[in-house]
């Protein structure tokens, strides 16, 4: 059962979205160390994005902001997983949507905030504006007994993580035991979920064997502006929605193109992830309606 602060908040955003209640990790007990916690996923905000297919795109991310700052329960950290900002050719505009993003973002009552580039933030300068004022793309951090992988694969034109960064993935798994508990997060998918939509990482699969000795590991990724789950083997695999439009389900049309808005359900598509971490053994994946 979720508790009533995160079902309120889920409603009060008007968003739909899926809050994952119970254990990270089915059918492995938790460890002594790991001890309960919370994170909010935002993922695809896309600042700086004027369309059709979300009239209120300029201020989306303020009313998201102020309603997880009145949440009772706050999280322990909030993590966007990439397209922070919607792409523009020109470097002048790049950063002054930086700049916006990261000075909305600011007013969060929860300080730990982590951030990943999406294609949109990076690729067309492989991550430079990115890097001046969000930092390094892929990362690693430790939080009450998990270990998180943040992983770069929009920065390379090519939709590639690359053997430079496999090789540092490689080298902190080797610190990590086969039963520890591991949260990777991504922009785009590591699996071929639509390749010719841009659905996919190039040396995803790369990863994914790096990845396979553990038993305990999951995949947050965004990119994709909707919610799916996918495994690879015994690794799950689950997309966040986007926060300012939603896209088609994969190869249900010819073309991916935002789907149209719907004034009478504004908040329909959209949404943001409460992801639970508990001591039990079993994963439940609860959907909340927007209000």
């Amino acid at each position: 059962m979720l508790p009533q602060d995160r079902r309120a908040f889920l409603k009060l955003s008007g968003l739909a979205g899926v809050a994952f209640a119970s254990a990270l990790f089915p059918g492995h007990p938790a460890s002594a160390q790991a001890a309960d916690f919370h994170f909010i996923q935002f993922s695809d905000t896309h600042w700086g994005y004027r369309g059709p297919a979300n009239p209120d795109a300029e201020h989306t991310l303020e009313k998201a902001v102020a309603t997880v700052n009145v949440l009772p329960n706050q999280p322990d950290f909030i993590v966007f997983t990439g397209d922070l900002t919607h792409t523009t050719d020109d470097p002048v505009e790049r950063r002054a949507r930086m700049k916006r993003f990261r000075e909305i973002v600011s007013a969060l009552r929860v300080k730990d905030v982590r951030f990943m580039p999406g294609e949109h933030d990076a690729s067309l300068d492989k991550g430079e504006a990115y890097k001046e004022f969000f930092g390094a793309p892929y990362y690693t951090f430790d939080h009450k007994g998990v270990h998180f992988i943040a992983l770069d694969n929009v920065s390379d034109p090519a939709a590639k993580l690359g053997d430079e960064q496999l090789a540092w993935l490689a080298a902190d798994l080797k610190q990590r035991h086969a039963d520890d508990r591991i949260v990777v997060l991504t922009h785009r998918p590591l699996f071929d979920l639509m390749p010719s939509w841009d659905w996919t990482t190039a040396d995803g699969a790369k990863a994914i064997e790096l990845l396979m000795p553990y038993k305990n590991v999951v995949v947050f990724y965004g990119h994709i502006h909707q919610e799916h789950h996918q495994n690879t083997g015994h690794i799950a695999h689950h997309a966040a929605k986007s926060l300012i439009f939603a896209l088609p389900v994969p190869g249900s049309q010819p073309r991916r193109a935002p789907l149209p808005y719907d004034a009478a359900s504004p908040g329909k598509g959209l949404g943001v992830r409460d992801v639970a971490m508990a001591q039990t053994a079993k994963l439940t994946e609860v959907g909340i309606s927007g209000a």
